[in-house]
């Protein structure tokens, strides 16, 4: 063991490293307050000025953090933000929490990525430690950041310490609720058996159970592995669901009945599309790394055709709708009930309300969007709409009332009764009488 390896064990078991996260967002705020609570003081990058200010005031700004638990922490001096880079010589590890997105031919953008490294590597000195948890496909680690980090002339395992492990935020969740932080196990890949373990020796603070494997790759291919599993069982479900109703048989209940079985099942529901940050974008991530091994990954992407259907099958279902009505969708209102991508959470990020707003415009309808969790949001297009508040007026004067995400604030009682059509795409509806239920066309 090195000098810097033992000092910054020490620092790790004793909690008394300064931890720096790159990135304030659904990870990284999570993360940062987490590792506070432990004892750890910590340090939160971002580059927006605005959530600088509110994270310093106390105000938390995403639902699973409090404002309570976040003004604690500003007060007795653990957390603190800044957009300052050369203070990330302050820390004694940083941790990398910044967006993966796809560029507009469906390839990784490592941007974020590569800026947040070079802003590491100005400051970085022996015994820093470097943790990227970012999703990105195998190889970015060693490939991307590891090469910004050794122009320094530093010897990785030897002088720094450079590991991946990728985040398991699941938004709309804390440990009390389900998983947090603290009750999600981390896997740690390091680039050498050293960086392995001064990573495992910080997350093991701040979590009930650290995951080794054998290296970053591996590490990164985990990440993918667990969404693109997700996936490719929605695409099933999705795919089952158009099958379902081409044969007028109700899915849920096919869905239900077999998740009866004990055994060699796991319940994946359908739904108008993929939403969040991870399921929508991840499969790209690795089908673009598959080429470079001359392989076609094309159990992937057939699941991510199908899955791409789902908004397509959501307007053709409005469109029955409104036939039932003798209403032609061109010069119709249509009420989207939910733009977060899934529900009791405020993030947007990839919803399926995105591409079925468009679909339903593009045909001449109207399209109004209610969210009791979101008063405006940003389209892919870069236009910024507002919410409406959802009252018995709206429902009763809009030709058909979709319900994309299944909000629990949503009162589905009076959304059947009132609307003169609704849409469920996420069986929201199925507690309701058996009279009511008939008014409903489900995905």
């Amino acid at each position: 063991m090195t000098s810097y390896e033992a000092a910054l064990q020490a620092k790790l078991e004793a909690c008394d490293a300064v931890v720096g996260v790159i990135g304030m967002g659904y990870v990284g705020l999570p993360l940062a307050v987490r590792a506070a609570a432990q004892g750890f003081r910590v340090l939160g990058f971002d580059v927006s000025p605005e959530r600088v200010a509110q994270l310093n005031a106390g105000e938390s700004y995403i639902g699973d953090v409090t404002s309570e638990a976040l003004g604690q922490l500003r007060a007795n001096g653990n957390l603190e933000a800044s957009n300052a880079i050369e203070r990330m010589a302050e820390c004694d590890l940083l941790v990398i929490c910044v967006p993966t997105p796809l560029n507009q031919t469906r390839d990784p953008d490592l941007s974020y990525i590569e800026a947040a490294t070079r802003d590491i590597a100005q400051s970085l000195r022996p015994s820093h430690l470097v943790i990227l948890e970012s999703t990105t496909y195998p190889g970015t680690t060693c490939e991307v950041v590891q090469p910004i980090l050794d122009e320094r002339g530093l010897v990785v395992g030897h002088d720094y310490f450079l590991a991946f492990s990728p985040e398991r935020i699941d938004p709309g969740q804390t440990s009390s609720q389900g998983f947090g932080v603290d009750n999600t196990p981390k896997v740690v890949g390091g680039v050498t058996a050293a960086c392995t373990k001064l990573t495992s020796a910080f997350y093991r603070q701040i979590t009930s159970q650290v995951v080794e494997v054998s290296s970053p790759a591996a590490a990164e291919l985990t990440k993918l592995f667990e969404n693109i599993f997700r996936a490719v069982n929605i695409a099933l479900v999705n795919e089952l669901a158009l099958l379902c109703d081409r044969m007028n048989l109700n899915v849920w209940e096919v869905i239900d009945a077999a998740a009866t079985k004990p055994y060699g099942f796991m319940k994946f529901t359908p739904g108008p599309g993929l939403g969040g940050h991870c399921i929508p974008i991840d499969p790209f991530y690795l089908t673009w790394k598959a080429r470079a091994y001359d392989l076609v990954t094309r159990f992937i992407e057939l699941a991510g055709e199908i899955n791409t259907q789902m908004p397509r099958h959501v307007h053709d279902l409005v469109v029955r709708v409104l036939n039932r009505q003798r209403k032609a969708l061109n010069g119709s209102t249509v009420l989207l009930l939910g733009v977060a991508y899934k529900p009791d959470v405020d993030d947007y990020r990839e919803s399926p309300a995105f591409k079925v707003m468009d679909l339903l415009v593009a045909d001449g309808a109207t399209v109004i969007t209610c969210d009791p969790h979101i008063d405006s949001f940003v389209s892919h297009a870069g236009e910024v709409y507002q919410t409406t508040p959802l009252t018995d007026e709206l429902l009763g004067s809009c030709d058909c009332a979709v319900i994309i995400t299944n909000h629990s604030a949503f009162p589905y009682q009076r959304i059947v009764e009132l609307a003169p059509g609704v849409v469920d795409t996420r069986n929201a509806t199925r507690m309701l009488s058996a009279e009511l239920r008939e008014r409903v066309v489900l995905i």
